[in-house]
Order: C-alpha cells, then structure tokens, then sequence
C-alpha cells in the first residue's frame, strides 16, 4: 500500500497544470450537501477543498505533501486502505480522481464507511465510457487501461445506494486531467501537460510517439478539425462522473 511510482514522479509539477477548475468544485461542493466536516482522500495539493468546511487531508506522497500551499488543510500522511482517522471522525469522504491509484479498494471503501457519518462523494471516470476522441483515435491504451485501473461505477455499491451525476467537462477546464485539453488538442503535445497525467505514463512508447506523431499531423493538415467539429461547444461528456453514496453509518 505504498505510494505508486508513477505518482512520485508526475508530482514533481503538479501544480503547472492541475488546478482546480471552479465548476467542477461547485459539483462536488454541491454533492457534499449538509456536511460539515470531510476527509479528502489523495488530497494532492489541496484542490476541490471545500473552504467552507473542516478538511482533513490525507495524501500518501511527500512530493504532493510538500507542494500544498500554507493556508491548505491541515494533512495526515496515510492511504485509503488505512486511513489516519478515528472511526466517525467526519461528515462526508471526499475522493476526486484517486481511486484508480488505490491498491484495495474493497478495503479502501470500507475504511469510508468506518471514518465518515453521512455520505461518500467520489469524482471519477467510467471504464465503461469509449467514446473521447483522444483515447478511441490516437491512444488506445488509455481504454485498455481503464478496464484494468479504474474502477467500474458498480463496485463503488459497497458504500451503499449510489447516486451516478454525469460532469461534462468545460472547454477551457482549468484542471489538467486526462480529458481537459478535449477542445485544446495541441495541449496533448506539450509534454509538461502529459507528465501530470497519469495515463501517460503507462502507454508502452512506440505507440505515444506514434500516436502523438498523427495527433500532430492532423492538427498541422485540418483533419482534427473536420473529424470532429467541435467549434462551439461549451462542454462534453468524456465520462466523468460524480458517485455519491449515502452512508448506512456505523453499527449500533
């Protein structure tokens, strides 16, 4: 349950491109609802905190740890699957784009239900979801690797009944995730946005630069544009997903 290796290494400029974006915070603000008080678990730098709440950061990585600003959170080094906290010590959990990091997560869900009260507020992906033109047309790894790294939806059920809310994601989104740059393309290029991706660093080689090799062409050429049109849109649906749970609480 240590801290995967290529966490460590994409931390080291995190704060360059992941930032948090204030829409998708108004979601998970929102999920959150009455609660008062919340862990977030992989806290990273302090992004999607509610200021308005009493947070408890826990984040295993001391490259993340050391990059959260000064006024953040106060944060307990620890992992999901043993989580630093007493039991019913906080409202809510608050999990946004980690559990795919996660070694255990049946185990991790059920330190959730141990340390949080009310509800369970988790920001991820869809394994299920295909259709984003980055994955489907230049990276097929990135699917390969959603069905082996991120959960499905169902296996959050052993927190309870789930509410699945779908996040489109904004066209200028602030937050330099996998996804952010969908009407940014040449973004992908740029290797600084790809080192604080995850993903990437699990494509085998040959077929990044074979990739990125035809994602250049048809950006030089006109032939992204013509694909895939769209001028326009405010936001899409790339399949990400807020799951929210509430909690049975604990045994009498």
């Amino acid at each position: 349950m240590g801290v995967e290796p290529a966490y460590e290494t994409i931390g080291a400029t995190y704060g360059a491109t992941r930032n948090e974006d204030p829409r998708i915070a108004r979601r998970i603000r929102k999920a959150l609802g009455d609660a008062e008080s919340v862990v977030n678990i992989g806290a990273g730098t302090d992004a999607y905190e509610p200021a308005d709440l009493d947070v408890i950061a826990v984040e295993p990585s001391p490259t993340m740890i050391a990059q959260r600003p000064s006024e953040s959170a106060p944060v307990r080094q620890g992992v999901a699957e043993a989580l630093p906290l007493r039991d019913g010590e906080v409202d809510a959990a608050l999990a946004t784009l980690t559990t795919h990091h996660w070694r255990d997560l049946p185990r991790a869900l059920r330190e959730i239900r141990r340390v949080a009260r009310r509800r369970a507020v988790i920001f991820t992906c869809d394994p299920a979801f295909h259709d984003f033109w980055l994955f489907r047309d230049y990276f097929p790894s990135f699917l390969t690797q959603a069905r082996t790294r991120l959960p499905s939806l169902r296996a959050y059920e052993q927190l309870g009944a789930l509410k699945v809310i779908a996040v489109p994601i904004p066209r200028d989104c602030r937050d330099g995730f996998a996804a952010a740059y969908w009407a940014r393309p040449a973004a992908y290029l740029n290797a600084v946005c790809r080192a604080n991706i995850s993903g990437f660093h699990f494509i085998p080689r040959a077929e990044l630069r074979a990739g990125l090799r035809r994602l250049e062409a048809d950006l030089d050429g006109g032939a992204w544009h013509m694909k895939h049109a769209l001028a326009g849109r405010d936001s899409l649906d790339c399949g990400y997903r807020l799951v929210v749970a509430e909690l049975p609480g604990l045994p009498g």
